[in-house]
Order: structure tokens, then sequence, then C-alpha cells
């Protein structure tokens, strides 16, 4: 580890919000992510409400890291996807462990990445990384602002790369993001972040 990774906070958790476009987004990120991650990822997609998620099913096989759809009072485990199920918002509890919530629908959905942005700003403060990536609404663009003010280190993939840009473009008015990427440097970020014992 370098002197000046050392001098850097390590993210415990990465928080990844999207929406249209997600799947293929997470199908380039995600399969490219070593198995001895040490962080837990939570990814928040937009999802229709009224039927199971295929998900976690579809990432386990294309994945090096464990992937698992979430529930609730799951412990947040070191080199783990968790996918937030449909119609729950995802939450964050000491422990760390993961709550789901069936309150209100935010931005007209639930899952909320605002939700589980917000509530994971609370817990791991400097040591969350979180990002948005392509999605055709505005959800994610105050969680984010919330992370940012927390301390954490933020992520917005560039809009002209995103199938779906007004997810990243309303993140980016909320605001000014670490990095403004698009997806195939995101990975190579998140690469350089392993190797440096950060991630």
């Amino acid at each position: 580890m370098t002197e000046r990774a050392a001098s850097k906070p390590r993210f415990d958790a990465v928080t990844i919000g999207a929406s249209a476009g997600g799947v293929e987004a997470l199908s380039e990120l995600l399969p490219r992510l070593p198995a001895d991650l040490r962080a837990s990822i939570v990814v928040v997609l937009h999802l229709p409400r009224e039927r199971p998620s295929m998900l976690a099913e579809v990432f386990a096989r294309r994945c090096a890291l464990a992937v698992r759809e979430a529930h609730d009072k799951d412990a947040l485990r070191p080199g783990t996807v968790y996918f937030a199920p449909p119609d729950y918002h995802v939450l964050f509890d000491r422990g760390p462990q993961i709550a789901l919530s069936t309150e209100a629908l935010v931005q007209y959905s639930r899952p909320s990445i605002d939700v589980a942005f917000e509530s994971a700003a609370e817990l791991f403060r400097e040591r969350l990384l979180a990002m948005v990536l392509t999605g055709a609404n505005e959800d994610g663009a105050k969680g984010l602002r919330t992370v940012q003010e927390c301390g954490g280190t933020t992520i917005v993939q560039s809009p002209q790369t995103a199938k779906s840009s007004l997810m990243p473009a309303s993140a980016l008015r909320s605001v000014r993001a670490d990095h403004v990427l698009p997806l195939e440097d995101i990975a190579t970020l998140m690469l350089a972040f392993h190797r440096e014992g950060r991630l």
C-alpha cells in the first residue's frame, strides 16, 4: 500500500444505484471485481414491485464475488454483493446489517436509492463509496449529497456514456462528485482502490 493510499480511509461498504439500463451497466461492472474484495456491495436497482427478482441468480453466475438478494437482518459480509429485493427499501443498522422497510415510495420507487444512500452514509461515513449509474429519474441525487456531506466518496457514471442520462445528470447537479467516469473506468478505479488496500 502506498503512503498516499494509507492516509485515506478503507471502504467498508459500496452502494450502487441504477435504474433504466442498470442491468447492462452492472453486467459490465460487477464481473470485473475480484473475489477477495473486502467491502460489502449493496445494489439498489429499480425493479417492478409486483414480481420476484432474478438478479441475484443471474449475477451469481457471472461474478467472482458472492451474490445474494438482501434479507432483513442480513449481516453485511465482506466480498458479497447484495441486491435490494423488489418493493423494499434497504437501510443499514449497526453490526453492520441490513434492515428492510416497506415505508412509502420515494421518487415513485421502493427500493429507493436515496433511502439506501442516506442510511449508509449515516452509518459508514468516510468508509462509504457510493455511485450513481444510468437511470431515467432523479433518485440518488439527494442521497449522494448526503454521502458527500458525511465524508464518503462519490462516483457518477458520465451521463454521455449512460443508456439513460437523467439519473447521473441529476446527481451531478446535486454534488460535485469525486469521480465522473464511464463504466469501464469506474471498474478500473475500483480495482485500483483494491490494489491500494482500500476496497
